[in-house]
């Protein structure tokens, strides 16, 4: 029902000002509203989801993605499934022959280095054997077939002849391999070489390849007949063999089929010192090959010690802070500020310098005859100097919390405890440290998420002993470039991080932790 400008009441919806439905108007103004906030906020949301959100989504796809090895060599991960002979002895001729066909254009395309590089991380020596192998490919004794297809039928040597029969779907049926190379070449003339294939020789592999299709059957009608039962054959193993004898162990196949699938495991089971064995079955790496875990473990109880060191230091600090006068509260603030104006770096060289042997802190111990001069302390390059100058470095995203929360708490709680019979003792434990608890559970989130993915501070002081996860994950980043191991490593820290997080909540309660206010 409406009420009409009269004074009298209709049937019918209630009518805007504009005489369309009021309901109408309200869900558009709405509309309106809802829309004004999303242009507001998606200049952040999207700084978020490129500078956040797809980071560690490129992270977790790099920490499975696998595809370089079937990519690069695709015929050989095929040859390699139906072999039988795999994991005894090294496979057949068919498979080094998809192999002969695989490096030649990779070595062409520079891809069988990256390859190496790739398998190198699974097995040591992988990839010096795909570069040298991918020098020597381009020079096997393959023109045998060359010399013996072209002086039987010399129109095999004309690249137009070649374009013709390739047009023809029934002689690429019939001629697999052939067919598979030829396209191959092409491709790799026009993309890679930027040649025309008019114009270049019919390379030795696409002849070798063409043997072995007319080996297995005859010619097709429209396509040369030569006969190839009296031409002479290489050996194509026996070329590999030659290069390098690697090839012929097990092992090396072994860990080609292991990897050959798009999306491997390989990361993660490195990650924890584990590693596929024969058949894909995980299986832990020997003792002196272990690292991560011991690294993971040591990320962790070190930045607990840290966060605790940090607790110990700026409790006492903050609570200073928040019950002086606000004059002397500021200054002794832009203390706790300075070391925000003073580069990481310099800090922690500066910490180097102070706990070295002959540095400054040993010296005034041995002065005042804490130790003696030939029992100095080893505060560097260990767990010890990077714990000392890290909670330097993060006392303050301790303090800056806790102050903020202690600032709120009303001084009249105190004097009513003390009224009522408390001592400072009993008023301090039973009034003040239950209300600051947010703020330490605040600080203790930021110094503790800070810590765990420090690498600066302990590469520089901490040695062999003193280091993170992260440094190992710099390391895999800047050096080794395996960036697959650095993203699983990444990920399962921050799936650490994540737990620990979820069991803060439960525990404590995330609704409990406050800045301030």
């Amino acid at each position: 029902m409406a009420a009409l400008p009269g004074g009298e009441v209709t049937e019918g919806p209630m009518l805007a000002a504009d005489g369309r439905p009021l309901k109408h108007s309200l869900n558009r103004a709405l509309r309106r509203e809802k829309l004004r906030a999303f242009l507001l906020v998606s200049p952040l949301l999207i700084f978020i989801l490129v500078a956040f959100v797809a980071p560690i989504a490129d992270m977790l796809f790099r920490s499975v993605e696998n595809q370089i090895v079937s990519e690069t060599l695709p015929r050989t991960v095929a040859a390699l499934r139906k072999d039988q002979n795999l994991p005894e002895e090294a496979p057949g001729e068919p498979v080094y022959e998809a192999l002969y066909t695989d490096l030649f254009i990779a070595a062409e395309y520079k891809s069988h280095t990256r390859l190496g590089s790739r398998l190198n991380y699974e097995s040591t020596g992988l990839s010096s054997l795909f570069r040298g192998t991918g020098r020597d490919v381009g020079r096997f004794d393959t023109d045998i077939y060359t010399d013996q297809f072209t002086e039987a039928d010399p129109a095999l040597a004309d690249p137009a002849n070649w374009v013709d029969w390739m047009a023809r779907d029934e002689i690429r049926a019939a001629l697999p391999f052939a067919a598979d190379a030829w396209e191959s070449w092409v491709e790799l003339t026009v993309k890679a070489n930027e040649d025309d294939p008019l114009e270049e020789d019919v390379p030795d592999y696409v002849f070798t390849a063409l043997y072995r299709d007319l080996a297995n059957g005859a010619a097709p009608e429209g396509f040369p007949s030569v006969d190839v039962s009296g031409f002479e054959s290489v050996s194509i193993k026996a070329l590999f063999e030659e290069s390098d004898d690697d090839w012929l162990d097990p092992e090396v196949w072994q860990v080609i089929e292991t990897y050959s699938p798009n999306y491997t495991d390989g990361y993660f089971l490195n990650a924890v010192d584990m590693m596929n064995g024969p058949g894909g079955e995980a299986q832990w790496r020997p003792e002196s090959e272990t690292i991560y875990l011991t690294l993971f473990w040591r990320t962790m109880w070190m930045s607990l010690a840290i966060t605790f060191s940090c607790i110990l230091l700026g409790y006492p600090i903050a609570y200073l802070l928040s019950t002086l006068p606000m004059r002397s509260a500021n200054v002794l603030m832009i203390l706790v500020l300075l070391p925000f104006w003073t580069s990481l770096l310099v800090r922690t060289s500066a910490w180097k310098v102070l706990l070295q042997q002959q540095g400054v802190i040993n010296d005034t111990l041995v002065w005042i005859g804490l130790v003696s001069d030939a029992n100095r302390l080893t505060l560097i390059n260990n767990a010890t100097g990077t714990i000392i100058a890290m909670t330097h470095i993060l006392l303050p995203f301790m303090i800056l919390p806790l102050y903020s929360v202690m600032k709120t708490i009303p001084p009249s709680y105190m004097r009513a405890a003390k009224s009522m019979g408390a001592n400072d003792w009993t008023a301090f434990w039973r009034v003040w440290f239950p209300l600051s608890v947010p703020g330490i559970g605040a600080g203790s989130i930021l110094a503790f998420i800070l810590s765990i993915g420090y690498y600066i501070t302990p590469e520089i002081v901490g040695g062999t002993t003193g280091v993170f996860i992260s440094n190992r994950i710099a390391y895999h980043i800047s050096s080794s470039l395996n960036w697959g191991l650095a993203a699983a490593l990444g990920t399962i820290l921050l799936a650490l991080v994540l737990t620990l997080y979820w069991v803060y909540d439960r525990i404590v309660g995330i609704d409990n932790v406050k800045l301030g206010g």
